[in-house]
């Protein structure tokens, strides 16, 4: 996730229960949370059917895969996590990781390596902040420049970056880049939002080629390009496969984002996701979906875990280390998150405090009306 204007603005009110997942957004600035309903502190305190490294499923036989996004391992803390990783209990494992690993070159290629020493697959997608340029000591072109050193580096390290079967598993990665017109919501008016420019960094420390700054789509146009040149692959493991899980960075659909009126920043979501990479997950998965269909995302760091139209979508951030000192449980203690094992996906939802609340209460994008909490932060801002 890019980081943003707001960045540290508020602290957590004590009268408002902490969350165990939140978004750079949200928890970066009280939380977007709705009061009313059947949460509650003492219901998300405790996250319970998250299968973690230590749990018993260490023993079953099979396959295990495991997924995390947004390691962002430039904060020692994170890099810390990575390294505390167990060799022995994941030397057979797999893991699925949705992008943003590092900002600089030297951090990703050692949390790579690390990743790839503790387990027997890694899987990756770029995320924005693999791409930004402002702390390299290397003179990139631009970002897609550095984009290639870094999947030679995988390709070194063998850490697959490319759609692959393994033990009967279908694993594909899908390349994305966000659009705004992804944002197909009704705009929050009467309150002076920082522009996107403003609020997101991607603008100032990716740079692009002429002619993918031409149009809106361009870049998530490119990168959805990038797909077919393996598309036969792919088409062969949609034969081969039974079960299969594709991954992204970016969002493929707006429903996996609260409400722009429970945003700090309400205009998120033109800055998240890509119309292109919901047509290739259902390309993959089908219109209607199946049980054995998953996709794995990041960047929101919003903790996700929910079926839509057939198809499972999970997100899994380590995220910052300000945002997990705001939960109450953070991703150190539950992550990475073992979506499939022993030829089964997890059979129960991850109980994350969005996807949960959207599993009781229908979306209701045409009200834009700010939620209270983020009215009074912007009423602070004007005074």
């Amino acid at each position: 996730m890019a980081e943003c204007f707001f960045s540290g603005c508020l602290s957590l009110p004590s009268r408002r229960p902490i969350l165990p997942n939140s978004s750079f957004y949200s928890s970066q600035l009280d939380s977007s949370i709705p009061h009313r309903g059947r949460f509650t502190k003492q219901t998300l305190v405790v996250r319970p059917g998250v299968e973690t490294a230590g749990a018993s499923t260490t023993t079953l036989a099979g396959t295990r895969v495991f997924v995390v996004s947004d390691l962002h391992t430039d904060y020692p803390e994170n890099m810390c996590w990575v390294k505390s990783l167990s060799c022995r209990t994941h030397e057979k494992d797999m893991i699925v990781v949705a992008g943003d690993v590092a900002e600089t070159y030297a951090n990703f290629v050692l949390t790579m390596s690390l990743l790839k020493d503790k387990f027997q697959h890694v899987f990756f997608v770029p995320g924005n902040h693999d791409l930004w340029l402002r702390r390299e000591k290397i003179d990139y072109l631009d970002s897609l420049d550095k984009l290639n050193k870094l999947l030679s580096a995988c390709h070194k390290l063998g850490v697959e970056t490319k759609p692959r079967i393994v033990d009967g598993l279908g694993l594909i990665p899908l390349y994305s880049w966000y659009h705004e017109s992804f944002d197909e919501e009704k705009d929050i008016t009467g309150v002076r939002i920082p522009s996107l420019e403003m609020a997101c960094k991607d603008f100032h420390v990716c740079r692009w080629p002429h002619e993918l700054k031409k149009e809106e789509t361009s870049l998530a146009l490119y990168f959805d390009s990038l797909k077919d040149e393996n598309w036969n692959t792919v088409e062969d493991i949609l034969t081969r496969c039974s079960h299969i899980i594709s991954f992204s960075h970016f969002v493929p659909r707006q429903e996996l984002c609260p409400e722009k009126r429970m945003l700090f920043y309400p205009n998120l979501p033109k800055i998240i996701g890509s119309n292109y990479l919901e047509t290739r997950v259902r390309a993959i998965h089908g219109a209607e979906g199946r049980s054995s269909a998953c996709h794995v995302f990041g960047h929101t760091h919003f903790c996700w875990d929910a079926i839509l139209d057939g198809v499972r979508y999970v997100q899994a951030p380590l995220a910052y280390p300000r945002e997990r000192k705001r939960r109450m449980n953070g991703g150190e203690d539950w992550l990475p998150f073992c979506i499939y094992s022993s030829g089964n996906f997890a059979q129960r939802l991850s109980p994350c405090y969005w996807s949960e609340y959207y599993s009781v209460n229908p979306r209701t994008p045409d009200i834009t009306q700010l939620a209270p909490w983020v009215a009074r932060f912007y009423t602070k801002l004007r005074i």
